[in-house]
C-alpha cells in the first residue's frame, strides 16, 4: 500500500526499535509502523485506518506509548547524528490548528497561539547542509522566531556556518555562534547601526531549510494540526523527519 516502508527503510529502522525479550510478543512492528506512517501521510483519523494495518487502537497505542518513552525522538537523533555539519540552517514555519485540535482547555500549554488567522502552532527546525532535519521543536504560533534558537543551536559544531533570515539577527545569536566556533551569516536588520560581515551568495543555500518544511508538509498530519496535545503533534513532525532521513540514506546506499 501507499506510504509503506520499503525493505531498505525497514532494514535501517528495525535495529532502533525497542527490544522486548520477555512477555507476550509484540504485534508485527513493521505492520504497525506502516499504519502509523499511513495516518501521518494521509491525515486521516485513526479510526479510518485500513484493516490491512490491523486494529487502529494497536497503532494508536503504540504511537503514544513510544512517544512517551522517547522512541521517536531517539530514532531521529540517531539518524541525524551523521548529519553534514558544514552548514546549519534554522527557520520556522506556521501551522494552522484544525478545529478538532483546538477544543482543549489551557491551549497555551499545548503550543497553540491565537493570531489574526486563529489558533496556530510554529515548528522550529535546524537543518544540515543537505536540508535534512537535525533538531525540531514546537511553540505557540505568536512566539518570536528566535525564541528557541539558543536551545536548537546548542549542539552546533565548530567550523560550521549558520544561515538564518533577519528574524535571527540578534547579537546574542551571533555571540553564541562565535562561542561555538561557527559563523552566523544572516542578513542584518534595517535598524542595525554597525555593519556586519554578510555573504548574499552563501545565504542563497538557506532555501534548503524552507524546502524541508515543504517536504514534511506533504504529510497532512503535519500540514494541519489535528492533534489536541502538542507532544503528539511534535511526534508526527519527528516521524516525518525520520522518513526523510530514511529516504536520504536509501538513495545514497
Amino acid at each position: 500500500m501507499r506510504y509503506e516502508l520499503s525493505d531498505e527503510e525497514w532494514t535501517a529502522i528495525r535495529p532502533m526499535l525497542p527490544n522486548k525479550p520477555r512477555g507476550v510478543p509484540r504485534v508485527n512492528d513493521r505492520r504497525v509502523l506502516n499504519g502509523i506512517f499511513w495516518v501521518l501521510r494521509s491525515g486521516a483519523p485513526w479510526r479510518d485506518l485500513p484493516d490491512a494495518f490491523g486494529p487502529y487502537t494497536t497503532c494508536y497505542n503504540r504511537f503514544v506509548r513510544w512517544r512517551r518513552a522517547g522512541v521517536w525522538a531517539a530514532i531521529m537523533n540517531a539518524l541525524a547524528a551523521a548529519h553534514d555539519a558544514a552548514v546549519q540552517m534554522i527557520d520556522t514555519s506556521i501551522v494552522r490548528v484544525h478545529q478538532h485540535g483546538a477544543c482543549i482547555n489551557r491551549n497555551k500549554r499545548q503550543c497553540m497561539g491565537r493570531s489574526r488567522g486563529g489558533l496556530t502552532s510554529k515548528i522550529h527546525a535546524v537543518a544540515d547542509t543537505n536540508g535534512l532535519p537535525v533538531r525540531v521543536a514546537l511553540t505557540p504560533g505568536e512566539a518570536h522566531d528566535n525564541r528557541l534558537a539558543g536551545k536548537l543551536l546548542s549542539r552546533m559544531k565548530p567550523g560550521s556556518m549558520l544561515l538564518a533570515d533577519r528574524g535571527y539577527d540578534a547579537d546574542w545569536i551571533r555571540e553564541l555562534a562565535i562561542k561555538k566556533g561557527a559563523w552566523a551569516n544572516n542578513p542584518p536588520k534595517s535598524n542595525r547601526s554597525e555593519p556586519i560581515c554578510f555573504s548574499p551568495y552563501l545565504y542563497r543555500a538557506r532555501n534548503r531549510v524552507e524546502r524541508f518544511f515543504n517536504r514534511i508538509k506533504q504529510c497532512r498530519r503535519v500540514a494541519t494540526r489535528y492533534d489536541k496535545h502538542a507532544a503528539n503533534y511534535l511526534a508526527f513532525v519527528q516521524l516525518a523527519s525520520i522518513r526523510l532521513w530514511l529516504g536520504a540514506n536509501e538513495s545514497t546506499s
